[in-house]
């Protein structure tokens, strides 16, 4: 996936402004090199908006990367070298590295969580929890972990909740209503075995089964028969997935894949050539 270019500009200009003031001690002609490294364990995320970055700020600036995007790297790993004038290199270095380091945990989140399920034929599922404006990007960095993604937003799936059942009178109803206004993909929350069977008679194309005991989704499981897609989601952690996964469920949703992300610590290093 490559980056929007009006973002990349938007981001960058959060950060400089109007100007950057301290990069104008550096005399203009100044060239320098710099190194990226990770000082933890991490899945490597986010190389072509890193590289966006310095290309809108000098397209003469070059990166030569020593990892491949998605790649699993230990602390203390040399990343990437790049070269280029030194002001839009310091300019530019906050901006890619949060991006990077955002994405990077985003990616090394789910690789765990992926992990975590490994051999169960279960799918992890990111949400619409995402941080505002970079919602592509983190869901770009799901799959680069080896999780899946959701529906994007609320224009490309239904996922008919609590509120919207009460607002139709019954999921039954919610579903009949859904059927005539588009043609995505249906998918029915329900927090209990009622609620299933109402959702299994109304045959929706996916069920969520919102913070179910493991016994309730067992016997969903049982119930369903393989008729429908069942995706589980609620109060569910790398401690416990794996047990949920083994219910038999097809998806798992986690928030926690976009939402609680801890960012990657990378350190840039920059110095002027002579």
């Amino acid at each position: 996936m490559q980056p929007n270019s009006a973002e990349i500009a938007a981001f960058l200009a959060e950060d400089i402004g109007s100007g950057d003031l301290t990069a104008q001690i550096i005399p203009e002609a100044s060239l320098a090199t710099a190194t990226v490294i990770s000082r933890e364990a991490c899945v490597i995320c986010g190389q072509a908006w890193f590289n966006a970055v310095f290309q809108q700020l000098h397209p003469t600036i070059s990166i030569d990367w020593f990892c491949a995007e998605g790649a699993t790297v230990p602390a203390d790993t040399l990343l990437c070298r790049l070269s280029g004038p030194a002001r839009p290199l310091l300019s530019g270095e906050r901006t890619a590295l949060n991006l990077l380091q955002t994405l990077s945990a985003t990616a090394t989140i789910a690789r765990n969580y992926a992990d975590a399920v490994s051999g169960t034929g279960c799918k992890v599922l990111d949400t619409r929890k995402t941080l505002p404006g970079l919602r592509l990007a983190q869901k770009y960095a799901v799959r680069c972990g080896g999780c899946f993604n959701h529906r994007i937003g609320l224009f490309d799936a239904i996922l008919i909740k609590e509120n919207h059942i009460i607002a139709a009178g019954s999921i039954a109803s919610a579903v009949a209503a859904a059927r005539l206004t588009s043609h995505a993909t249906i998918e029915v929350e329900v927090e209990n075995l009622n609620e299933f069977q109402q959702a299994l008679a109304a045959k929706p194309e996916r069920i969520m089964l919102d913070n179910f005991a493991l016994a309730d989704m067992r016997h969903a499981v049982r119930q369903n028969a393989g008729q429908l897609e069942l995706e589980a989601s609620g109060n569910i952690t790398l401690d416990n997935i794996r047990t949920v996964a083994e219910t038999g469920v097809d998806y798992i949703s986690i928030g926690a894949l976009t939402k609680h992300v801890h960012a990657i610590d990378l350190s840039m290093r920059i110095e002027l050539q002579p």
